[in-house]
């Protein structure tokens, strides 16, 4: 049995609310990461190795990176779901097409907002003398880099509830062909 369309959109505005709130939660996380990174005066160097204490920046990273996770995946629950089964319920559902660029923005920006803060997190640990972060070297996370990550954030929360919301839309071709009717007549 179907769910009555009151209900329907409780859940979609709820499952929204969901992945907003931790949108935000990880967009928080990179702004106050931002201020906790290394600055060039945590680096210690004794003329032939370096030293770099871990940094709060690591947790704030790690915490915007799964939330992060979980905004991209529940917010796009509502698209998947209607493309997968709209086909088998009503044979003329068609999605949007403006959605579908909404939800590969949405994606790209969650991959480029990722290696980011995939790579500003690992740098943000500890990095002992003579290991580094990469090849015996340290490395601190450059000015930006979080709210970089932070504002690709916001594009992908956006560009995915938007394409999320627009998908739910469902018109059929017989209510296409009665307003184009209706106007002409």
């Amino acid at each position: 049995m179907e769910n009555p369309p009151g209900r329907r959109f409780t859940g979609i505005f709820f499952i929204i609310i969901i992945s907003i709130f931790f949108g935000l939660i990880s967009f928080f996380s990179c702004v106050v990461a931002e201020f906790k990174r290394n600055k060039k005066e945590d680096l210690r160097w004794n003329g032939r190795l370096c030293f770099m204490p871990s940094s709060p920046a690591f947790g704030f990273g790690i915490a915007a990176l799964v939330s992060l996770f979980f905004a991209q995946i529940i917010g796009n629950f509502t698209f998947f779901k209607n493309s997968c089964s709209g086909g088998k319920k009503n044979v003329s559902f068609k999605i949007p097409a403006i959605a579908k660029v909404l939800l590969l923005i949405s994606w790209l920006s969650f991959g480029v907002a990722v290696v980011m803060l995939i790579s500003a997190t690992s740098m943000s640990r500890r990095q002992p003398y003579g290991e580094g972060w990469l090849n015996g070297e340290c490395y601190i996370v450059r000015g930006g880099t979080y709210v970089g990550s932070a504002i690709l954030i916001l594009l992908a929360l956006a560009s995915c509830t938007a394409g999320s919301m627009l998908s739910t839309v469902k018109t059929t071709q017989a209510d296409e062909n009665r307003k184009v009717h209706a106007q002409m007549g």
